[in-house]
């Protein structure tokens, strides 16, 4: 049998080692979290993506009774940009989240849905989307969804 290494590296760093401007989409990830609907969870969830013509576009997850119609912060905010920007590529998206006692310490990663449409949308526009992944004890910088979801299934996958 031949084994197949998948490799990838993840930044870790303090948000003022970030620039201003990733530091400020940051904060919009971290402000989204007060406009998450979880009464169920009690886990707020926020996302702030900035589109490649500097526009910032935030979400945040909204639960329902009826569990399968909620939706995760990151496509509320990914499917807003698609509707709203549909010719702009994503460059980063940041996330942060909060519980009962506070931001989470440690970085809060996307769900496997919310990586799938991630990828898409990668593949879509043809660039990888930076993700920064906030938690207290510092940021992961991830360069792109593959690093995340290295074995993805796209469209060209169903040819």
């Amino acid at each position: 049998m031949k084994h197949i290494d998948l490799n990838i590296t993840i930044g870790f760093c303090q948000p003022q080692e970030l620039s201003e401007e990733d530091q400020a989409l940051l904060r919009a990830a971290q402000s989204a979290t007060l406009n998450s609907y979880s009464p169920y969870s009690h886990f707020a969830v926020g996302a702030a993506l900035r589109l490649a013509d500097g526009t910032v576009i935030t979400g945040a997850n909204q639960e329902n009774a009826a569990f399968p119609s909620g939706l995760c912060a990151e496509r509320t905010a990914i499917f807003a940009a698609q509707a709203q920007h549909p010719d702009q590529p994503i460059d980063t998206l940041a996330i942060a989240a909060r519980n009962s006692h506070g931001p989470t310490r440690e970085p809060i990663v996307p769900c496997g849905s919310c990586r799938q449409v991630m990828t898409e949308i990668e593949d879509r526009y043809h660039r990888p989307i930076r993700i920064l992944l906030y938690g207290t004890s510092g940021v992961y910088v991830v360069s792109s969804v593959k690093d995340i979801l290295p074995l993805s299934f796209i469209g060209e996958s169903m040819k």
